[in-house]
């Protein structure tokens, strides 16, 4: 189970750090506190495109100025405030009437149909799409009123102060309404769905402050959305919510059509019912502190003993000391070059949001558990941008907490193999909970998410090299590597297998369902090869002699293409097109080389990009990527230029998202490719030169990094 894993993990952590933090001398050239505490994010007025956000990986609360989810911005570019988990899926009812195969058309590929899911705009198709859809558990606010009455309006708050301190994981928030102080902390338990706050002001005892409760129905829209704006929706009988009450509090049974879960509150206050059947309040007119604690369920359960505020607000303290103690550290503080500071707070905040949105049970969408976008499903070429650096980082166990759902969806991938005629797993692009392909004209045909667990494995060999590790992922490595494998085409006119058609690149500008369609993308190829070989390696640990036809199919894949010098980005006309992402680029930056490709050529490709792009079509991860690859051509000064190239669509912002538009407030895969990028530069990879310390970092000397518990990256 999720919080039996995250138990454990919290164990083992503070395991490691008090029996290995004393021994490591290293580690204490760093001072950790002050490198996390000097990027404690701190607000002095409402910032509604920016709210702060606690969380455990498997649950997260996002909320505005007060500290609570008070004020929901009033901007397209203001993202909703979300109590998000990693379970909170819901189906409308009339999606049960479709069948899958209504979604699927045929192409001809080696003069046989295959099937994919790519009719996205029927009515089967947009079910498919829409459901599951992750749903918003609750929406808690403060219900302030002056003395005439009058309900606060955010302009009404004076004196703002809001911190999120990082290193034990809670949000203070002060201000003053209407002539009095209120301070609201905030903070989540590690290791179960429950919100904790208290309430200081002398507001609460004067009945001026109040804690609102309220259950929507779920919007079901991309994003980003997540309740339902209708009052007839909101009224409708599609959802109810049952009241028991308790001593300190009350239980909720929510059912929203055929899902149900469950909601605890205990309190120091008053639970009191509104004239409105979604509706809830809590005040204490006895005190000038109200707490609350708020418990979430997946399934309605019976009522338990909750801790109170101080024992989650210790207990969260414990667990993000002792995440910030373990795993790695990046120290530029002692730089001369000015930028260092703005680097090292995407480090430390990317290392935060990561770690409660990209650490749960399984992959993350790409807005994590802030709001909704594709409908709340995660999309599989995004994991490792996701969660890849979590190894590179020393905490290989926030990587392998979502590793455990591939194994539960491997019965989905094999029918996806089976159904379109090919051997192993297929793992899907854009899926819900259960493994199920979401349709798509785009997504369905992409490939680049099929290497990604043999990826993952090797991660997590490299920091646990037993065999219990070879056991457990033998079976994803070996079934991933057949169906790659049967995948490629053997080309008889040039001697060599091929990718596609039918197929849309990482590069998702380019037509793959129609004729011609796409060959030979340069980032696929290399991905391909370097997987198909690596999975031969774990045969070669499990004393197993290799697969020879993986190896014929790596030995003989066709070369990337080359034109005017440089890597193109697929291997037919029209080559390349200068938008969206210059993915050829992560063949040798994400990806090792072994001398397949050559280092002059995919140095002049970069800065063939960097002279000639349209930057605005571009996606976060395309910054981190490039800075990868600089740093492997031996341009580390790129490497810098690129994580901070000033665009539309690398700004990070107060609270350490990357925005990159009004439908995509948040896109944490640039996270955790900064993660991954900077982790590179500091630790090295295994090609890289031995004697020098931090090789992806200039050596001019405006750079100073001190580094500690990095994993060097393949």
């Amino acid at each position: 189970m999720p919080h039996t894993s995250r138990l454990a993990t919290f164990l083992l952590l503070a395991l490691a750090a008090g029996l290995l933090w004393p021994a490591t001398n290293q580690a204490q050239l760093i001072d950790r506190q002050a490198l996390v505490s000097r990027h404690r994010v701190k607000l002095t007025q409402a910032e509604p495109r920016s709210p702060l956000q606690v969380g455990n990986g498997e649950f997260a609360f996002a909320m505005d100025i007060t500290g609570l989810q008070t004020f929901p911005g009033t901007q397209p570019s203001d993202p909703p405030l979300g109590t998000m988990s990693q379970w909170s899926w819901h189906s409308f009812s009339e999606s049960k009437r479709f069948d899958y195969a209504q979604t699927l058309r045929n192409y001809e590929v080696e003069g046989r149909q295959v099937s994919y899911a790519t009719d996205r705009t029927s009515d089967a198709g947009e079910a498919f799409r829409a459901n599951p859809h992750r749903f918003n558990l609750a929406r808690i606010a403060l219900k302030l009123q002056d003395q005439s009455g009058r309900e606060a309006e955010v302009t009404d708050l004076t004196q703002v102060d809001q911190q999120l301190d990082l290193w034990t994981g809670e949000v203070t928030s002060r201000f003053q309404f209407d002539g009095e102080p209120v301070e609201v902390r905030t903070t989540v338990a590690p290791t179960s769905d429950t919100l904790a706050f208290t309430i200081n002001s002398p507001l609460v005892r004067d009945g001026r402050l109040q804690v609102a409760l309220a259950f929507a129905y779920p919007a079901g829209v991309w994003g980003p959305p997540v309740d339902a704006e209708s009052a007839d929706e909101q009224a409708s009988t599609r959802h109810t919510t049952e009241c028991t009450p308790l001593p300190h509090g009350g239980y909720f049974c929510r059912t929203l059509d055929g899902t149900q879960y469950g909601v605890q509150v205990a309190s120091n206050g008053t639970l009191t019912t509104t004239d409105q059947s979604h509706r809830f309040t809590i005040s204490h007119q006895s005190a000038d502190q109200l707490e609350v604690v708020v418990a979430f369920h997946s399934a309605p359960v019976e009522p338990i003993q909750l801790a109170d505020f101080a024992t989650i607000q210790e207990s969260a303290s414990d667990y993000w000391q002792q995440f910030w103690n373990t795993g790695g550290a990046i120290d530029l503080s002692g730089s001369t070059d000015p930028r260092w500071r703005e680097l090292e707070r995407r480090i430390v905040l990317s290392q935060y949001l990561t770690a409660i949105q990209c650490s749960g049970s399984m992959p993350p969408q790409e807005t994590g558990l802030l709001c909704n976008s594709w409908y709340g499903k995660a999309h599989l070429e995004m994991h490792w941008w996701h969660a890849a650096h979590f190894a590179q980082w020393g905490r290989v166990e926030l990587l392998e907490r979502s590793l455990g759902w591939y194994e539960q969806i491997l019965p989905a991938a094999r029918r996806i193999a089976e159904r379109q005629g090919y051997a192993g797993f297929r793992w899907p692009k854009m899926t819900g909970p259960a493994g199920i392909s979401s349709p798509s004209d785009v997504g369905e045909l992409l490939i680049w998410q099929q290497p990604h667990p043999i990826y993952f494995a090797e991660l997590c060999y490299r920091a646990n090299p037993t065999p219990e590790t070879l056991a457990r992922y033998r079976e994803i490595v070996e079934q991933t590597a057949e169906f790659m494998a049967d995948y490629a085409v053997f080309d008889e006119s040039q001697h060599c297998y091929a990718l596609g058609p039918v197929l849309i690149p990482a590069q998702e500008c380019y037509e793959g369902r129609s004729k011609p369609g796409v060959t030979n993308p340069t980032f696929e190829l290399a991905y391909w090869r370097w997987a198909l070989r690596t999975a031969n390696h774990w045969r070669e640990r499990l004393g197993e002699p290799p697969n020879q036809q993986w190896e014929q199919v790596a030995s003989q894949l066709a070369r990337p293409t080359v034109r005017n010098g440089c890597y193109t980005a697929i291997g037919n006309e029209p080559w390349l097109r200068r938008r969206d992402h210059p993915s050829m680029l992560a063949a040798m930056g994400v990806l090792p080389n072994d001398g397949w490709l050559e280092p002059f050529i995919m140095k002049q490709t970069m800065f063939d990009v960097e002279s000639d792009w349209d930057w605005d079509t571009t996606w976060g991860w395309d910054y981190p990527m490039m800075a990868m690859t600089a740093a492997r051509v031996g341009e580390p000064a790129k490497a810098i230029d690129y994580l901070l190239m000033e665009t539309s669509k690398n700004k990070y912002l107060a609270n350490g998202h990357c925005w990159q538009a009004n439908r995509l407030p948040a896109y944490l895969p640039a996270n955790g490719g900064l993660l991954s990028a900077t982790a590179m530069m500091a630790a090295g990879w295994d090609q890289a030169p031995k004697a020098n310390d931090a090789p992806g970092f200039p050596h001019d000397g405006g750079w100073k990094v001190r580094h500690d518990g990095l994993e060097r990256m393949p």
